[in-house]
């Protein structure tokens, strides 16, 4: 079939246009949603055939492409808190260190498909339910034109913890270890499952330590930059699973999805949409509890061991991952990096031509 490839490492047969047309979709709606794209996306790649313990690291790695894009266009507008960012993320890297050893548990018992099955159907459900919900009241109010009154910060018992400090962008005294303790569970979540975790990331944000509004998209694309890199890294060197031609695949997608998305966003009221959204998950959670539960296990994880007559690049990249599994986990993070940041200085370029040209043409 056209554009047909054999993944060295997954060691499976996939459809590029397949899955840069899905990827590309999912980008459309993370950017539409401010939405991560990990829950769609690793779900979508487990019912092309690609392994769930395959479909999470490489799907990391494109959250990673993904984040430093969204990351540097809000560096360049200045809208990102460092200091909280670095909190978050020492509590992730710890929370990636432990969700890592527990994958690895998972694994060696042989119950990690499943594991990583289960989790999804679950959070599919739970966060499918609730959008749900949220949508159908926007419609609601949105119809009966009411206006809510914003709630002020609720305090809880995470705010009482020791050793505050002052985050002068976020404008917040704040104990270290709130922000800490939510990036743990952030990290933990995101090697298992293979997200970026911004479902915990941006309520927490929002409800917990109360960040102002505009800083909290960059400074949750921020975190998510370290905890998918360490998530990657150490994926491709514990498991070998890390597949560049997917990633590559993955990212360039993802990328181009988002901007439509973002640019669809600002002209669109995205109320009816999210309810679409809401559904799409929930009918995904159900699809992969039949995969789980129902469908005929021999169909699943029909492993093809093929090793001979390679192409060069595939055995470039298989030799590469096994000789020099560190190096080539930094290379998966590197791509990632590039991809992005050449993403962003594009659309920077671009927004500031066609900033100039409505100027001229309105002169």
């Amino acid at each position: 079939m056209f554009m047909e490839y054999f993944l060295p490492i997954a060691q499976v047969e996939i459809n590029i246009l397949y899955i840069f047309g899905l990827s590309l979709v999912v980008g459309i709606l993370s950017g539409l949603f401010g939405v991560g794209g990990g829950f769609l996306m690793t779900p979508f790649l487990i019912f092309m055939g690609v392994p769930p313990i395959y479909a999470v690291p490489n799907e990391a790695s494109n959250i990673l492409g993904t984040s430093v894009s969204g990351s540097t266009t809000h560096y360049l507008k200045g809208t990102l808190d460092y200091k909280m960012g670095f909190m978050i993320v020492i509590g992730g890297i710890v929370g990636t260190v432990l969700g890592i050893i527990t994958f690895t548990y998972f694994k060696d018992i042989g119950k990690i498909n499943v594991v990583i099955s289960l989790a999804y159907m679950y959070i599919l459900a739970i966060l499918g339910t609730f959008m749900l919900i949220q949508g159908v009241s926007e419609i609601d109010k949105a119809r009966k034109k009411i206006t809510e009154r914003k709630k002020l910060h609720k305090h809880y018992w995470i705010h009482g913890l020791p050793l505050r400090m002052r985050f002068k962008k976020s404008q917040l005294y704040e104990s270290a270890f709130t922000p800490i303790i939510i990036g743990l569970i952030v990290g933990f979540i995101a090697a298992i499952m293979g997200i970026g975790g911004a479902f915990i990331l941006v309520p927490a944000m929002i409800y917990i330590i109360g960040m102002p509004t505009r800083l909290i998209p960059g400074t949750s694309l921020f975190v998510t930059i370290f905890v998918s890199a360490i998530v990657t890294i150490l994926h491709a060197l514990n498991y070998g699973t890390i597949d560049l031609i997917l990633v590559f695949v993955l990212i360039l997608g993802s990328i181009i999805g988002v901007q439509f998305g973002q640019k669809i966003g600002e002209k669109i009221d995205s109320s009816e949409f999210k309810t679409i959204l809401a559904i799409l998950l929930l009918l995904v959670g159900i699809a992969i509890a039949y995969d789980t539960f129902i469908k005929d296990e021999n169909s699943i994880n029909a492993a093809v061991n093929v090793t001979e007559n390679l192409g060069a690049l595939s055995q470039f990249i298989l030799n590469f991952s096994e000789d020099m599994p560190i190096f080539y986990g930094l290379t998966s993070v590197l791509l990632a990096i590039v991809l992005g940041v050449g993403a962003a200085m594009i659309r920077r370029v671009y927004s500031n031509w066609n900033d100039a040209r409505l100027i001229k043409l309105k002169k």
